[in-house]
């Protein structure tokens, strides 16, 4: 097989991946940056723009199932505050990027990290755990942090020359901008990945599914990104914001859910979904769709009942018209964050 890069680097789409990769290139060394996305993290559509304004080399790898079934299992290094596996993380997206190094014909594998920049997953004992555990030791190269840390194996083979490497460290920005302004980066990307399941209100939005999933589909949390979410047990409600949403629930209609949508007034779609074995009350479908022509002003200012086209999808697809009220009171309700809280805990005790 022929060599088509030096070292592939992992890229979330931050300024400290971006600036690994630019100092090999600066040496002259190929780089094919790696993106990994996830119903939690990623940009799977920015390859065009990445490549237009900072003229990397990137590939968009969907890590989404592995991701989920690692989160199912439960991480061996815990979670964060919220839902974060930041550790299990690291070590998954570096297995995977490791086993990819053949396809490229790449002898390293490069990272943006910095030794003590953030709490969970860059401290230099947490480095060498996942360097270890990803089995990645002996082709592993931080060039951002290289100098306060030991010689890697392809900086004594002379591949990559180790007095051109840096010795960044601590949670500072102020090198990393200075060597933005060296390679003309007019355009910052954030330093963090945006990973949702750092922020209290995704937590709420994706513990219900792991809740009542043993091994869920990532397919789950995709819906789970979209509108507003409703729960009854394990019967789980989506509405729409606006035609992006609507479009969005209509993409990820599984076999099983039913949509709901006005007949008579504008207002938003409605994907219900069971996640359990018990099917579905006609009493709850009902409450779904007074709760979604809730979120009409004019079915609402109607002061009658509306009509709801009911669609259920799949092999036994079928279609009915219901009248409701519009009713905010319903059997549905949003998970609450002290309850999430408090089972995230036990479940993931680190």
């Amino acid at each position: 097989m022929s060599k088509q890069y030096d070292g592939v680097g992992l890229f979330s789409g931050g300024l400290d991946g971006l600036l690994a990769i630019k100092l090999l290139e600066e040496q002259g060394l190929k780089i094919k940056a790696l993106h990994f996305y996830s119903p939690f993290f990623g940009h799977p559509r920015n390859r065009a723009y990445w490549r237009r304004i900072y003229g990397i080399d990137v590939t968009m790898i969907d890590i989404g199932q592995e991701f989920v079934d690692m989160l199912s299992a439960g991480p061996v290094y815990g979670v964060g505050k919220m839902l974060n596996p930041c550790v299990d993380c690291k070590i998954l997206l570096l297995e995977a990027a490791r086993r990819l190094m053949p396809k490229y014909g790449a002898s390293f594998l490069v990272t943006g990290e910095v030794v003590g920049q953030r709490p969970m997953s860059q401290r230099r004992d947490t480095l060498n755990i996942i360097s270890r555990d990803a089995a990645i030791r002996d082709v592993l190269l931080r060039p951002l942090s290289a100098l306060c840390l030991n010689p890697t194996a392809v900086e004594e083979s002379g591949l990559v020359d180790r007095s051109r490497l840096l010795g960044i460290w601590g949670r500072g920005r102020k090198e990393q901008f200075e060597l933005a302004k060296k390679y003309g980066i007019e355009v910052i990307p954030t330093p963090a990945g945006g990973c949702l399941l750092t922020e209290k209100e995704n937590a709420r939005r994706f513990w219900p599914i792991f809740k009542y999933l043993d091994r869920p589909a990532q397919s789950h949390f995709w819906l789970a990104n979209v509108g507003r979410q409703f729960w009854s047990g394990a019967f789980w409600l989506s509405v729409g914001r606006h035609e992006r949403d609507n479009a969005r629930l209509n993409e990820l209609l599984l076999p099983g859910d039913i949509l709901l949508r006005l007949t008579g007034y504008p207002g938003p779609l409605a994907l219900a979904r069971n996640l359990g074995a018990e099917p579905w009350p006609q009493a709850l479908v009902e409450a779904a769709a007074s709760l979604l022509a809730s979120f009409s002003p004019k079915a609402v200012a109607a002061g009658e009942p509306v009509e709801t086209l009911v669609r259920t999808v799949g092999e036994n697809e079928s279609e009915n018209c219901i009248m409701v009220l519009p009713n905010r009171n319903t059997l549905w309700g949003e998970a609450a964050w002290e309850e999430t809280a408090m089972e995230i805990k036990q479940r993931y005790k680190s």
